[in-house]
């Protein structure tokens, strides 16, 4: 099926309403909260949300989708990919398309976001470059899954459902912070992995490229922040590798292959890891 895309203006202008969004949100939220105190019900539906269409990203997006780290049970593959769609970063056959390009061409020309060519450039600004990676170059193997495209092609209802479902469980207020406040949060926490361990933390394995491992972002992005452990192991389903690399998506991932709902969880031999050790 021939996927629609969006002319370059159009999209940009896309792009721009969906960033732009989140932050009147943040902005609302903080004028809100001069006038009252935030109530416990705010802060729970904004994680009951946040963690969710995190993990959609991080398990469904990056993991399963892009990189192929696991095979998943057509009903969790569906949910995952619902998710990630509800966290407004795309749809996921653009998301794995850039991502996969990113891997290709890493900290070198044509990588859609290095911080080769500016931090704020890598965070946020590649969004307007205009610049997509085309699926049917990147994705062929995904654009005859049938799940996956039925997910991507309703990628716009399950980015209305994520803010449709706060509003109807907490009214105006539950969509501010499970809403936009959550979208906000969710979208720099992933755009960080792309700017900061590109540019600040430790390097634990060898690779071509500047990648970093950085432990808040690691926390704040349930895992995908042990990221020059995922470019020396891009198809590992566990990015925290060492001891004390904390991996929300990780242990979900485990707990999937238990459960028997995934399989074929791919996991780098230590004889692997030790090769590529750099300390």
């Amino acid at each position: 099926m021939a996927r629609v895309r969006l002319q370059p203006a159009w999209h940009k202008l896309l792009v721009l309403v969906v960033v732009t969004t989140p932050l009147v949100g943040v902005l609302a939220a903080i004028w809100l909260l001069w006038e009252r105190a935030v109530t416990w019900r705010d802060l729970v539906l904004l994680l009951a949300m946040y963690v969710p269409t995190s993990l959609g990203v991080t398990v469904g997006f990056h993991r399963m989708l892009a990189h192929r780290a696991f095979t998943a049970a057509t009903l969790v593959r569906a949910v995952l990919l619902v998710l990630g769609s509800a966290a407004i970063e795309g749809a996921p056959l653009d998301w794995a398309a850039n991502h996969r390009r990113h891997h290709a061409l890493s900290d070198r020309q044509g990588d859609p976001h290095s911080p080769l060519h500016g931090l704020l450039h890598a965070h946020v600004g590649w969004l307007f470059s205009g610049v997509q990676a085309d699926a049917d170059e990147y994705c062929r193997d995904l654009l005859s899954d049938r799940v996956v495209c039925f997910v991507d092609n309703a990628n716009w209802l399950w980015s209305l459902l994520g803010l449709l479902l706060p509003f109807l469980l907490g009214g105006w207020s539950g969509l501010l912070w499970g809403g936009f406040v959550r979208t906000f949060l969710v979208h720099h926490v992933s755009w960080s992995v792309n700017s900061i361990c590109h540019t600040f933390g430790e390097r634990r394995f060898q690779t071509a490229d500047r990648s970093r491992n950085h432990w808040l972002v690691g926390l704040l992005a349930l895992g995908e922040g042990w990221h020059n452990n995922h470019h020396a192991f891009p198809r590992a389903a566990i990015h925290g590798l060492e001891a004390g690399q904390f991996d929300v998506s990780g242990y979900i991932i485990r707990a999937l292959e238990r459960l028997g709902l995934v399989h074929d969880v791919y996991r780098p031999s230590p004889e692997a890891l030790a090769r590529r050790r750099l300390t």
